[in-house]
């Protein structure tokens, strides 16, 4: 019998589809292998709770509580009243502390893993002390900062508010905690300059992985959707676009980068592939050339097939999934420079960094002009850095570290 680990993460851990939920799925099946894992989250989409027995499988107990985002943002805006942030009553339900205190007395349990800061306060006072380790992965307080920068009037007030706020909380958890994690060294070094001295020593980093078995060019694939890829000539975005960062990267590319490569070639298409497009992302189809396909069944035949990939974030923290995912599916891209920050540079003709629209648009013209492009120097590059299991290992040193 293994030493029991309570794991809490915001969003159930399966599928490995998007940002958080490849990097929660990963940490779930490497801690599975030393702890028995007692695991708390929460289901936000009713299309995940078909999921549930992947999911125990890797655990001593769970529970998979459903919230309602439309219930869960009016509960945000008692944050405006009680001074929290925002944050905080979104992903706050008594019915999640119950299960905590419960499991932490029933199984005795004493260390704990905590993946992103909203999911810190079911710890904050347990039934009996803990150690505690989270997994913030960006500056998240940050990313309500670039929010605001790019908002006007009540929405831009919200968005400082939320960025001051959840600052505040942010650094209240690292003093609490016994070790809080970042996804790159730099985002690390960013938070520590925040803190006061004696704390610093307690911010480290934990750096996603990537499974490049499963992301691989000669890995078979099976495209879930009726779109012609093997015969188009097109270009990709991948990410889920409820996600803002991905939703203003897209608009932002459509409307500054994507009319100079269709005047070009008007046979060029755009792939926008993910899931939950809003209004704003559905309306870029009326774009000549542009498809957006919503939830797609596997993102890596859209991947596989397309002359390049690109990754045009205006906001964003710490290392982007679908970047990585490219670069092992041996597919050249071209990204923003916030996209690329805090990565090591990567010797490659086929990773290009450019904000400038004009330069974005040449190099993809000249993509979609040649043969498809055996990037693999790019996929070398992936395997030698981002091994799940390597880079996953420092976390079992931090759940065993003395406060």
């Amino acid at each position: 019998m293994k030493e029991p680990l309570l794991y809490l993460c915001h969003r159930i851990p399966f599928p490995p589809n998007k940002g958080d939920k490849i990097t929660t799925y990963n940490i779930l099946k490497f801690l599975s292998q030393y702890y028995d894992i007692h695991l708390g989250c929460f289901i936000d989409d009713k299309y995940d709770e078909r999921y549930e027995q992947q999911v125990a499988s890797f655990c001593a107990s769970y529970t998979l509580i459903p919230i309602s985002r439309s219930y869960s943002k009016i509960k945000g805006l008692t944050a405006l009243i009680s001074g929290d942030p925002i944050t905080l009553p979104f992903y706050r339900r008594r019915s999640m502390q119950q299960w905590v205190n419960m499991t932490v007395e029933q199984y005795r349990i004493h260390k704990a893993f905590i993946y992103s800061g909203c999911m810190a306060q079911y710890v904050m006072a347990p039934p009996h002390p803990l150690h505690t380790v989270i997994h913030f992965a960006d500056i998240d307080s940050d990313k309500w900062r670039q929010y605001a920068q790019k908002s006007h009037g009540i929405m831009k007030a919200i968005y400082q508010r939320e960025h001051k706020t959840l600052a505040s909380y942010e650094k209240a958890v690292a003093q609490a905690f016994a070790v809080s994690c970042f996804v790159t060294q730099a985002e690390t070094e960013t938070f520590k300059a925040m803190l006061e001295p004696a704390i610093q020593r307690k911010i480290l980093p934990l750096e996603n992985g990537l499974d490049n078995h499963f992301f691989s060019p000669d890995a078979p694939v099976h495209l879930g959707e009726p779109y012609p890829l093997t015969e188009e000539n097109y270009i990709v975005f991948t990410g889920a676009m409820d996600y803002w960062a991905n939703a203003d990267a897209v608009k932002w590319f459509v409307q500054h980068v994507w009319p100079q490569i269709y005047q070009a070639h008007h046979d060029a298409k755009l792939y926008l592939v993910g899931s939950s497009p809003g209004q704003e992302v559905q309306a870029l189809a009326a774009q000549p050339g542009v498809i957006v396909t919503g939830r797609v069944d596997d993102v890596r035949p859209y991947i596989k097939h397309a002359k390049a990939a690109i990754a045009p974030m205006q906001i964003a923290r710490g290392v982007q999934n679908k970047m990585l995912e490219a670069m092992a599916m041996a597919k050249p891209i071209i990204v923003s420079s916030l996209t690329i920050e805090g990565m090591d540079e990567c010797p490659s003709s086929n990773l290009v960094v450019s904000d400038n629209p004009t330069e974005i648009a040449d190099w993809l013209i000249n993509k979609l002009e040649q043969k498809p492009v055996d990037a693999s120097e790019l996929r070398q590059w992936i395997e030698q850095r981002f091994c799940w299991e390597a880079k996953l290992s420092p976390l079992l040193n931090y759940l065993n570290q003395p406060c």
